[in-house]
């Protein structure tokens, strides 16, 4: 989990990236020469900053697609720093993968994006209780709020095609908001990813893994090696509802992959197990969306 454990792993790992450091790859220029050669390719897409009305207010998000024709939707929801440009070479990249993407900020109530720059210490106390504090009020009822009309937004954009499924993606804490997603539109949403997801299965009686049966969604599961280490039970409580579905699911711990793996700006950025991960996205896309 996004935790001051996951921190102490990076130190014992010895990750080069010092814990007092965003900078180091957080600039767009830096990020652009972290990302490898394939990441950028791809179809010529159109990106735009845009603004969704939802029942609490107005979101600020980004949205990019392909420069022509209609594609799947896909909605992702980002890692605890929210959307920053390492998220939005992320959904360039998707949508040049021939998908129509929103990005959002999921902290919109309280803070317009970014939410952290490249000068925020993620072990600064303040900056910490700044997120975490920001992720304890989003519950499940506030995530199926925004979710709705993330969705809805998705809809109305000429590049989505209607006809297809959606997708959704989730890091660290977006795993969890990927299965409300799919649970709060169940035969709109065929497709959910978690990468690194916090907290998707627990023995918890409002655990969001029990939610996954209500759902006509392929899931993709890829979990940190030290997250496993932590929760060993997780991949074996989604296993359990997964594998009596009919539909695509994937459920792998990452071996050697830390936490926060595969956002190319994070110190824990693994490029060999981000791009696996990337590729198996991509197989739930095609056998979920087409």
């Amino acid at each position: 989990m996004c935790t001051e454990n996951t921190e102490a792993d990076l130190d014992r790992a010895g990750l080069p990236v010092g814990r007092r450091s965003f900078a180091a790859l957080a600039s767009a220029g830096a990020l652009i020469a972290a990302l490898p050669a394939r990441a950028i390719a791809g179809k010529p897409v159109k990106g735009r900053d845009v603004e969704i009305k939802t029942a609490d207010g107005t979101c600020d998000a980004y949205f990019v697609a392909p420069a022509s024709g209609k594609h799947p939707g896909v909605l992702i929801w980002p890692d605890i720093r929210g959307l920053r440009p390492a998220f939005r070479q992320m959904a360039d990249r998707l949508a040049g993968e021939g998908y129509a993407v929103l990005c959002v900020n999921p902290f919109y109530r309280w803070q317009k994006s970014p939410v952290v720059t490249a000068t925020s210490d993620f072990n600064d106390p303040a900056i910490r209780e700044k997120l975490f504090g920001y992720l304890k009020l989003l519950t499940r009822p506030i995530v199926e709020t925004d979710a709705k009309a993330h969705l809805a937004f998705l809809d109305a954009q000429k590049e989505v095609d209607t006809k297809r499924k959606i997708g959704t993606t989730g890091y660290c804490m977006g795993g969890a908001m990927t299965i409300y997603t799919a649970a709060l539109k169940p035969d709109r949403v065929g497709a959910a990813g978690s990468f690194h997801g916090g907290g998707v299965g627990t023995d918890k009686p409002d655990s969001p893994h029990l939610l996954i049966p209500k759902t006509n969604a392929g899931y993709l599961f890829a979990i940190a090696d030290n997250d496993d280490k932590e929760t060993p039970n997780e991949k074996v409580l989604l296993k359990a509802v997964l594998e009596p579905r009919k539909q695509w699911h994937e459920v792998e711990v990452y071996e050697g992959a830390m936490h926060g793996w595969c956002p190319p700006d994070g110190r824990a950025y693994n490029e060999a197990a981000a791009e696996k991960a990337w590729a198996r996205m991509l197989t739930l896309f095609k056998a979920e969306l087409a």
